[in-house]
C-alpha cells in the first residue's frame, strides 16, 4: 500500500482496520508464534495486487477530501519557494 505521508494526520483507526482485514487471509504464523512473534505474509496473486491498488486509490481520495474539510491543503512539489 502506498500512502502520501501529508496525508497521513487523518488516517483513522477504520481506515487501518479496512486494510488489515482486506489482507489478513494472507498472513500465515509461524508454528511457535506465540514463542517468537513471527509470521510471514503470503505473496499476493496479481487481482490482489489490483485490489491493493484500488484500495490505495480510494484511501488517497477519502483522505485528500477529509484534509479539505478540515483546511489544510496538501503540501505539492510545486508550492515551494525557488530561490533566483
Amino acid at each position: 500500500m502506498k500512502l502520501r505521508l501529508d496525508l497521513l494526520e487523518h488516517l483513522t483507526d477504520e481506515d487501518i482496520l479496512e486494510e488489515v482485514l482486506a489482507n489478513n487471509h494472507r498472513y500465515k504464523p509461524e508454528p511457535n508464534f506465540s514463542k517468537t512473534g513471527v509470521g510471514s505474509l503470503s505473496s499476493a496473486s496479481t487481482e490482489e495486487r489490483a485490489q491493493e491498488e484500488a484500495r490505495s486509490t480510494a484511501l488517497i481520495k477519502r483522505l485528500k477530501q477529509r484534509a479539505q474539510a478540515t483546511g489544510h491543503e496538501s503540501k505539492s512539489k510545486s508550492s515551494r519557494s525557488t530561490k533566483p
